[in-house]
């Protein structure tokens, strides 16, 4: 083989097998994949940053032929769901919950009623990763080793169990929505109640206004039963109300003591797991028998490990009316520039999907692929030549993309986020800028339709997500299981333990198919 010089940051592991070189010019490469502007090698060199940098890959030998076992035993120890029997002397029950209604006929001396089982075995696994990528310059290719070996990666199926951990009358199960508001919500409240009552739980209460509820004296608890929650999937928004922040973690633990709350169900997003996690450690800490459960709840889809999260589906479906309706605007108006903004701090899920689903976005912007505004291959110059060529133009931009252009703050929000400096009005402004300065006239249509989307119906698909979220929330409390929320992956409902999915934030591949499916339909270039 012949001799290469180390590349600065990169294993020698990776250099010795000939994937990634360096020649004098300061050309990178891995496999037949030549990167000669660091710009446009982007998203392959964060493939290799990501796999140098997973401290679950920091410890491998690629070199043991057992590496793949150790890798697998490493991720089932992260992936194991934490449980009440962890740290308490707790008995299990044959559950109370089950489907049937009648008894089932005798056939052959067998009661046809036991030959169909209602429940989840607790060794039932998901694939978490379907794709065996042959190679690492494979659109969208997720590898662990230099050669894309395939490894099998297993989660726990969600679902009810044979064997509960709670008598169901003597329950106190509680619901919380924090963050901001998220079509679906009223549908997973509704379905707790629904799946709680069936098991036998009578005490079951809405904690209003999000984790403000349990330490503010002058909110009350909401009582919840089915003949309340009945018909609140008919409307947006949360029937308990919503806000961020909250109190300290001491506090909120305290309330849920003095409350006896033994399950508590908590609706949010990434900083709400994050805050979830804390008070289920709390709880563990002071030996509480109390199962906390998350449901994940965000429009943006950025919750690591899952296909999607309830609510996005629904912005999505809304999203794409808006930039329809900034089509009509643009392509009625004499040079008319619709302008979208979307939501999406570090994710562009939102932006990415409404783009296809719209089919009129001429430019997509996300925070996951940098852009230039001035230049040659700037926005603007395209923009000219989208004017010329159509006399008008269709843009949808995330709120957290080009932030790099933009004054930063260290402003925060009650969650903690940094407030974001806003893009839309900055692109608003220069391209009118930018058009006036070439003596052109341009008709700019800036929409945001943030709230619109947040507080609208779930749609059909949403809906059955949030379903089934609802129910798999409860059965994994009865079950016994504690700081876990519930998703889905490839299809299939699933427990994760809280600590693994608020690592990092999920994000839009930028070598992914789906946003080479986004190129080809907008029909941008590459903006650097």
């Amino acid at each position: 083989m012949a001799s290469h010089t180390l590349i600065q940051g990169f294993p020698s592991t990776y250099v010795k097998l000939g994937i990634l070189r360096s020649s004098s010019n300061g050309v990178r490469s891995w496999g037949s994949l030549v990167c000669r502007k660091k710009k446009r090698c982007k998203p392959l060199l964060m493939k290799i940053n990501a796999v140098i940098n997973d401290p679950s890959h920091s410890t491998i030998d690629f070199d043991d032929p057992d590496w793949k076992i150790h890798y697998q035993e490493k991720f089932e120890e992260c992936i194991r769901l934490p449980h009440l029997s962890d740290n308490l002397n707790v008995t299990p029950r044959h559950t109370t919950f089950s489907l049937k209604k009648r008894v089932g006929q005798v056939i052959n001396g067998i009661d046809s009623s036991e030959e169909k089982s209602d429940y989840v075995n607790d060794d039932d696994r998901a694939l978490l990763k379907v794709i065996k990528f042959s190679s690492p310059t494979s659109a969208g290719a997720e590898c662990i080793d230099p050669y894309c070996n395939w490894v099998e990666l297993w989660v726990h199926r969600a679902g009810p169990r044979k064997q509960i951990y709670f008598e169901p009358e003597n329950v106190k199960a509680a619901i919380v929505t924090c963050g901001g508001l998220c079509p679906g919500l009223n549908d997973v409240i509704r379905q707790i109640v629904f799946t709680l009552e069936v098991y036998g739980v009578k005490e079951i209460v809405g904690i209003p206004f999000g984790y403000r509820g349990f330490v503010d004296e002058e909110l009350t608890e909401i009582k919840l039963s089915r003949d309340i929650v009945q018909n609140i999937n008919l409307s947006g928004g949360s029937l308990l109300g919503v806000s961020r922040g909250g109190a300290n973690i001491n506090d909120i633990v305290d309330r849920i003591q003095a409350k006896n709350i033994s399950m508590l169900f908590v609706l949010g997003g990434n900083g709400t797991h994050a805050g979830t996690q804390a008070i289920h450690d709390e709880c563990q800490k002071r030996r509480m028998k109390i199962s906390i459960i998350c449901v994940p709840k965000t429009i943006d889809n950025d919750i690591l490990l899952m296909d999607k999260t309830f609510g996005f589906d629904t912005a999505v479906e809304e999203a794409q009316r808006a930039i329809n309706s900034a089509y009509i605007e643009a392509h009625s108006a004499y040079n008319g520039i619709g302008l979208v903004k979307l939501m999406g701090r570090s994710s562009g899920f939102i932006a990415m999907h409404a783009s296809l689903s719209s089919g009129q976005t001429d430019i997509c912007l996300i925070p996951e692929v940098p852009f230039d505004l001035e230049g040659q291959y700037g926005v603007l110059n395209y923009l000219e030549k989208l004017m010329q060529k159509k006399g008008s133009a269709v843009i949808c931009v995330a709120e957290g993309a080009g932030q790099d252009l933009l004054e930063r703050s260290n402003a925060t929000d009650a969650s903690g986020n940094v407030v974001l400096a806003d893009i839309g009005v900055y692109l608003q402004q220069n391209i009118k800028k930018h058009f006036k300065d070439l003596g052109i006239p341009a008709d700019v249509k800036y929409i945001d339709p943030t709230y619109m989307i947040r507080a609208v119906r779930a749609n059909a698909s949403d809906a059955i997500l949030c379903t089934v979220l609802g129910q798999n929330a409860v059965h994994g409390a009865f079950a016994g299981f504690s700081g876990i929320t519930v998703g889905i992956c490839n299809s299939h409902y699933v427990y994760l333990p809280i600590s693994e999915v608020i690592k990092s934030h999920r994000l839009v591949d930028p070598n992914s198919r789906m946003w080479h499916r986004c190129l080809t339909s907008t029909g941008q270039p590459d903006f650097i």
